[in-house]
């Protein structure tokens, strides 16, 4: 395998090579996109291009987590027509972000702006790579015109959700065992149909790339990227899971007073004390379940730090936000346990500090993994997409937690009692101890494979050294 040196000195100046990053435009997204930009703009030699909108540029650059390299990545800022953005409906039966979709329809308009960049690029490149999220495949589909060009798919799940999904849609072509299968969820209640008929036009582009590129490592996954490796599977393309993306190491407490409130109030509390609670960027509660999570962690009497915001718009930067109402008098009588953020929170630097303990997540990938990297179990309460099974991959098979409301309840109420007792057996039980030790070791072989000599290290190099090879 290739050092980090060797492929530098291979790459010399003057025989460049120009990465092209164009993500979906939901944070999710967006953010795993460009951590690895940074990743990849660490190697010497290579210019690295990021390609959204100018509203999603800024959202990605606002949100993500502090990086040397952010300041050599080229952000190019394309325009798409306007397009209503409505609000998130709490009170929807399918939780699917559905007011998202315009937005993820305009994307499409990015095709013309991105195939001028790659023949711009083309001209003064030995070779150009485009890594475009596995959304975005029509975006960049002209790629293919240009002889010094050659696209990877980037996958935004985990490599159990994808392999399953793949699997599934090909009618199980080969047998899998048993134990995985069993209480499976069922994709039924995901996606909305008009995000299905979106997926299905953005999955036939991507026949013609040469690879595929995941945000996971094999400490976490390893026998699902074996069988995603698969020939039935995965045609003979290559693949590299070169995760986690994120940071894998925060300072442990000592904020600055520019840090945020939450950072300064949990470095005064005892370790593994307090639970973060957070369900991403496209989930949007009802009042009444509202009402009942906060009665649910009050009468569990456990610390907490609860981002308590409504789902993204198309536009994060509009003010017409919804206002989340609480009982009367919540905040006054856990002033004492616990901590409200009701705008954006530095998740990852919550996750890694020494007094989290626990994570009531929604399950999405981006969470999961920055969870898992921080050694920090996870009460999983699955809201749509790979959230069901990516809840599967963390409670079944990692053993790192346990299952707020089964999938095929998901249309109920969660009621404050059963908030309560999973909030208490996660942090205050001998089996959520257990967890917690499970994820801490979990973590320590994460950070292992980020070293020299690493896994994920050697992967990252791996596919630095194919794009830039001559």
């Amino acid at each position: 395998m290739a050092s980090k040196l060797q492929i530098c000195k291979n790459n010399q100046k003057g025989q460049k090579v120009g990465v092209v990053i164009v993500p979906f435009p939901a944070q999710g997204h967006l953010n795993q996109l460009l951590q690895l930009s940074c990743l990849i703009a660490s190697y010497k030699n290579i210019q690295v291009h990021y390609v959204s909108t100018k509203t999603h540029n800024l959202q990605a650059k606002h949100r993500v987590h502090c990086f040397d390299s952010l300041s050599k990545i080229h952000f190019h800022e394309f325009s798409t027509p306007n397009f209503i953005s409505p609000s998130p409906n709490p009170n929807s039966s399918i939780k699917f972000p559905s007011h998202l979709q315009p937005s993820f329809e305009a994307s499409a308009y990015l095709r013309k702006p991105v195939k001028k960049l790659l023949q711009t690029l083309s001209s003064k490149n030995r070779r150009v790579v485009i890594i475009n999220d596995s959304l975005m495949g029509s975006v960049v589909q002209d790629f293919v015109s240009l002889p010094n060009a050659e696209a990877y798919t980037f996958h935004s799940v985990s490599a159990f959700t994808l392999f399953l999904f793949i699997w599934e849609k090909k009618n199980r072509p080969f047998p899998i065992h048993a134990e995985i299968l069993k209480d499976l969820p069922t994709l039924e209640g995901c996606f909305s149909p008009e995000f299905e008929r979106f997926m299905k036009i953005e999955y036939d582009c991507m026949k013609f790339t040469s690879g595929k590129i995941y945000n996971t490592c094999r400490v976490i996954e390893s026998p699902f990227l074996d069988l995603l490796s698969k020939e039935l599977i995965n045609n003979k393309k290559r693949q590299w899971a070169i995760g986690p993306f994120n940071p894998v190491t925060f300072p442990k407490e000592g904020h600055n007073t520019k840090s945020h409130k939450c950072l300064l109030w949990l470095d005064k509390q005892e370790p593994n004390s307090v639970l973060y609670v957070s369900f991403g960027t496209t989930t949007s509660f009802s009042d009444e379940q509202i009402k009942e999570m906060a009665i649910g962690l009050e009468q569990s009497h456990q610390k907490f730090v609860w981002v308590l915001r409504d789902a993204d718009k198309g536009n994060v930067f509009t003010k017409d936000s919804r206002k989340i109402e609480l009982p009367k008098g919540f905040e006054e009588r856990v002033k004492e346990k616990g901590i409200l953020v009701r705008d954006w929170a530095p998740q990852l630097e919550i996750l890694s500090h020494r007094s989290t303990g626990g994570f009531l997540s929604h399950c999405g990938w981006n969470s999961c993994i920055e969870s898992i990297s921080m050694g920090v179990p996870i009460a999983a309460w699955p809201m749509h997409s790979d959230q069901p099974r990516n809840t599967v991959l963390i409670t079944k098979i990692l053993k790192i937690g346990l299952v707020v409301r089964d999938w095929t309840h998901r249309n109920e109420l969660v009621t404050s009692n059963m908030v309560k007792k999973c909030v208490e057996k996660l942090m205050a039980s001998n089996e959520g101890d257990e967890m917690r030790n499970r994820a801490k070791k979990l973590s320590a072989l994460i950070k292992k494979s980020v070293g020299e000599d690493g896994v994920k290290r050697m992967e990252m190099d791996s596919f630095i050294s194919h794009i830039t090879r001559y």
